[in-house]
């Protein structure tokens, strides 16, 4: 079969390295019977280790020339190929149990990507993803540094995370210009609280956020006043990557308690 040409439109830049794939496929410990959805399996690389492993194996798939690729390599009953963009993939359709993800997650879609597969994080049991580096230190972040936003704290509030992998550029064919990682990530429902509204938590995090240099005062005005932050004893001069993500949960189960409710698109 012809040399599949990497289109930039898609972010393909595809794993190579034997010793790469053989430690990220050693992370997800498939099991036999595991229910595992593979994003972007490219040209096989963690797919073929993955399907020695277990009975079946999912993949989400954009690339009509892989797609077809796919189908030539592997049986129907061992892979099912499921054709679309991940962005708007239903995840929990594939089936009733416990799920593993593991991608190799395009870095031009990477964050709305990854917002998306936290919607299913009652579904798995674990995701393992390849990604830029910067991106996993964003999400892996502590309170009070540069990486520490948005992202860092949707995702802290319901995962556990590691980074667990150091990719270099050469890796890959052909070679991106950035490093790369491998994230693990493990459900952790409550682990900085529980959010009555998670849709108004996403929304206080986002406008905490929407300019990072001015205080919380400033970027939450409108919706905490001054009595707000004394009764949550928090200091309205403290700038957003100031504050853990249990206070990001305090504050918005406090508006909750007010009446607020998260503004529909």
């Amino acid at each position: 079969m012809n040399k599949h040409i990497p289109r930039k439109r898609f972010g393909q830049n595809f794993l190579q390295d034997a010793s790469v794939i053989a430690n990220i496929v050693h992370a997800v410990n498939p099991q036999p019977d595991d229910v595992v959805i593979e994003i972007g399996p490219g040209l096989g690389a963690i797919t073929k280790p993955l399907l020695a492993a277990l009975k079946h194996l999912h993949v989400v798939e954009i690339d009509r020339d892989i797609i077809s690729r796919l189908q030539t390599e592997f049986p129907a009953e061992r892979l099912s190929i499921h054709a679309g963009d991940a962005l708007v993939f239903d995840f929990a359709s594939v089936a009733e149990g416990k799920l593993k993800i593991v991608g190799n997650l395009p870095y031009n879609i990477s964050t709305p990507l990854l917002f998306h597969l936290a919607t299913y994080g009652q579904k798995v049991t674990d995701m393992h993803f390849m990604l830029q580096k910067e991106v996993i230190e964003r999400m892996v972040a502590e309170p009070s540094t540069a990486d520490y936003g948005r992202l860092t704290v949707m995702l802290q509030y319901r995962f556990e995370m590691e980074n667990i992998l150091h990719v270099p550029p050469e890796a890959f064919w052909p070679p991106p210009k950035v490093d790369s990682a491998v994230v693990r990530m493990i459900p952790a429902p409550g682990r900085c609280g529980v959010a009555v509204d998670e849709a108004l938590l996403e929304q206080v995090v986002t406008t905490a956020f929407s300019q990072r240099r001015k205080t919380l005062k400033n970027n939450l005005k409108g919706l905490l006043d001054a009595d707000g932050f004394a009764a949550l004893e928090l200091d309205p001069g403290l700038r957003p990557e100031n504050l853990p993500v249990e206070d990001y949960v305090r504050l918005a189960n406090y508006l909750s308690g007010k009446g607020h409710k998260a503004k529909r698109p």
